[in-house]
């Protein structure tokens, strides 16, 4: 075999290792960006399911979020002094019966009285109501953590801020909160009652929304204030107001967190007495 021949069988043979060189780099690459676009992917559809999951269940408007530390404590801890220079506040002149005491089977849970709520999100009534329930629960137990959302915005007083009781945590030595919020913000279904709530909420209403039955004893059909008292004030703008008694946001829902105190503690039969010895409770005790 001449030179020449061998120069181009080596030649040819390099050319060959070179292309299966470079033919493995470019496997090797596109096995890269297949695993990174795999890795991409998985990232992106995982996103999406956590984004999905957080908002298909209830249906809520994305101006929700977890009310600050800060806000939820001036909401759970007016003082009583506040509440009793408050009184019966600005409720009568808008709902000369707040509250009408009923004679049916008490309403218990776990051997405690019950008090049972339901509403709406998107409900505005709901809305204000929201606050002086949160109030008056709290001097017989304690909240979890709270959540902020606002009434529809196609309703009267639209968006209204308040919180919502959609899946809430609360414990208390004296007495059972359940709270139903049949619909979302957009009407969706949310919470469905039971065959015994749906009873209740029956014979007393229409199906309209806030109802609350406290023990079987007393039940609330309708709001106490104007929700429109709240309008353009941010949550933790309402908690604040909540500790001047002069201002009308005090004097409406802390005024109806006083009369849903005293229906509380005509079931708890006065615990704890620090709270319902307490003004103005024994007063609008003898008013219910």
């Amino acid at each position: 075999m001449g030179k020449a021949e061998r120069t181009r069988k080596q030649s040819a043979r390099e050319r060959i290792a070179a292309q299966q060189a470079a033919a493995r780099r470019a496997q090797r690459r596109r096995a890269l960006a297949i695993a990174v676009g795999s890795v991409g992917l998985v990232v992106v559809i995982v996103a999406v399911l956590v984004v999905f999951a957080l908002n298909r269940s209830s249906g809520r408007q994305s101006g929700s979020a977890r009310l600050p530390v800060s806000t939820v404590r001036a909401l759970t801890s007016v003082p009583a002094s506040t509440l009793a220079a408050v009184g019966a506040g600005s409720v009568l002149s808008y709902n000369p019966r707040p509250l009408r005491a009923v004679s049916d089977q008490p309403l218990t849970s776990g051997g405690k009285p019950e008090m049972l709520y339901i509403g709406a999100e998107f409900c505005p009534y709901c809305a204000a109501m929201r606050w002086s329930m949160a109030v008056a629960l709290s001097r017989f137990g304690r909240f979890g953590p709270l959540t902020g959302i606002h009434s529809s915005a196609t309703d009267y007083a639209p968006n209204t801020p308040t919180l919502t009781f959609y899946r809430v945590r609360y414990a208390s030595r004296y007495l059972v909160f359940t709270p139903v919020e049949n619909e979302s913000v957009t009407h969706a279904a949310l919470q469905p009652l039971t065959g015994q709530q749906q009873a209740i909420w029956l014979k007393y209403t229409s199906g309209s929304y806030p109802f609350i039955d406290i023990g079987g004893r007393y039940v609330a059909t309708a709001p106490m204030f104007d929700p429109k008292i709240l309008a353009g004030l941010t949550w933790s703008q309402v908690a604040a107001d909540l500790h001047d008694p002069a201002s009308p946001v005090a004097r409406a829902a802390l005024g109806a967190a006083n009369y849903l105190t005293a229906a509380i503690c005509s079931v708890t039969g006065g615990s704890p007495a620090s709270v319902c010895q307490a003004a103005p409770i024994p007063a609008l005790r003898r008013g219910l």
